[in-house]
């Protein structure tokens, strides 16, 4: 499969001319020039058209064959080919542990992050929200929001602690990465390996959304159990980039997060000049429309488990390091059921973010772009409002529509950085929402 050769000029692409291959985690194989990809061999003496070839190891050599990923890539140069990296200031983007963040059992809410009032780019637009766990012992995750107005174009970014999906809310982003190309919208998503240098171009102007900094295994598709064979994410709407190189010979600048830092080297040329690759570990893409929803078709309403499109699994069986978990358009058929979520506490911690529209358990407040953390143990559920109407309708189908609602949940308490627990974009009266809720017990 090949790729028409990208070039800086092709900064404003919509993504309507990329292609992709698809399935998720499997062996793919892509060439930008034809004859760029070794045939029989990964490392021949030499390799072919004058590239170097290089292997990208994302699971320890003697891991499983079932999860362990591994891609060789064919490139101009070799990504050892750069100066020194030296230590940069990391603004307001955070890394576990956080010995100065709060860990608060309270429930907490944010309105959407405010857009730059400056130039700002992807990487200077991070802001952390919650940690937890130890970057350096591969656990845990990052929640990050970002909030762009400015394109990379002499900037790249690499990250060696964990591999990042991202969620865009507002603004496509175009992902230039050293496997190829992505172009994801708002309702989709995209994971871009431990590892992998690109830089985001903004096709749309400027672009806000989430990140979960996945710091534990890769994201796989969870199992489905007695669900069977098909259902939830379906493996084929995973797109993956086809080879697409820059040949760029000008000073650019990489950025690389490390240990919870950041270090920053001027290259002599780009780092994205893969011209071809074939492997598994790589970047992809996911459509979240393509999600299959299964629900109740009898009554209560079901847990949030059943709405996983991606997990980072742990040694604990069903114990997450990670779920990104989707609240799509559904129908609701329960009969003689309380259909919003019900009011639950949780050994799991969970952080929400809102798409578009509006999240079924709270009538107002809840704003795309903004954001909710429940740390484990803290009781939540519907608001007031929702539930005195939820509690009294008419049980006739009900089709759920225009919106999209997402979840990432962790087995460990998230740990809120101090600026973020201070921002004035926090709801300081968020507990409100439940304080109208009123007793009907009567004897």
């Amino acid at each position: 499969m090949t790729s028409t050769l990208p070039s800086p000029a092709a900064a404003q692409a919509t993504g309507a001319e990329l292609t992709y291959a698809s399935g998720f985690g499997n062996e793919h194989a892509t060439e930008a020039v034809p004859g760029a990809l070794p045939v029989g061999r990964n490392s021949p003496q030499r390799a072919p058209l004058g590239l170097y070839a290089e292997q990208h190891s994302a699971t320890a050599f003697t891991e499983p064959r079932a999860v362990n990923r591994r891609s060789w890539v064919y490139r101009i140069r070799p990504s050892a080919a750069h100066p020194p990296f030296r230590r940069i200031d990391t603004g307001l983007l955070r890394s576990a542990p956080d010995t100065t963040g709060i860990t608060d059992p309270n429930r907490l809410r944010w309105d959407p992050l405010p857009l730059p009032g400056q130039p700002t780019d992807f990487v200077d637009g991070l802001y952390t929200v919650g940690v937890n766990g130890d970057v350096r012992q591969r656990a845990g995750i990052g929640i990050h929001l970002y909030a762009a107005d400015r394109s990379m174009t002499d900037r790249y970014f690499v990250n060696a602690d964990g591999e990042l999906l991202i969620v865009p809310q507002q603004g496509a982003l175009l992902l230039h990465t050293e496997y190829g190309r992505l172009h994801v919208a708002p309702g989709e998503i995209a994971v871009i390996g431990r590892g992998v240098r690109f830089r985001v171009e903004l096709p749309d102007g400027p672009a806000r959304g989430y990140v979960c900094e996945n710091y534990g295994q890769p994201f796989v598709l969870p199992e489905l159990g007695p669900i069977g064979a098909n259902g939830l994410a379906n493996p084929r709407d995973f797109l993956y980039p086809v080879a697409a190189y820059e040949d760029r010979e000008e000073t650019v600048r990489v950025v690389q997060k490390y240990a919870g830092a950041l270090w920053a080297a001027d290259y002599d040329h780009s780092p994205l000049d893969v011209v071809a690759w074939h492997g598994t570990h790589s970047a992809y893409k996911y459509d979240t429309a393509r999600f299959n929803v299964l629900g109740t078709v009898s009554y209560d309403h079901p847990d949030p488990s059943i709405y996983t499109v991606l997990t980072s699994p742990t040694d604990t069986p069903g114990q997450a390091n990670a779920d990104f978990v989707v609240f799509a358009p559904r129908w609701l058929v329960g009969e003689d059921t309380f259909r919003p979520p019900w009011y639950h506490r949780n050994i799991m911690s969970e952080f929400m973010g809102l798409v578009h529209g509006v999240y079924d358990a709270k009538a107002e407040g809840f704003l795309p772009g903004g954001a909710s953390l429940h740390n484990m143990w803290s009781a939540h559920g519907p608001d007031a409002e929702t539930y005195r109407k939820a509690s009294a309708a008419e049980l006739a189908p009900q089709k759920i529509a225009d919106t999209l609602a997402f979840m990432f949940e962790t087995r460990w308490p998230i740990t809120v950085p101090d600026f973020a627990h201070a921002a004035v974009h926090r709801q300081s009266d968020y507990d409100g929402v439940w304080a109208g809720i009123e007793r009907g017990f009567e004897r």
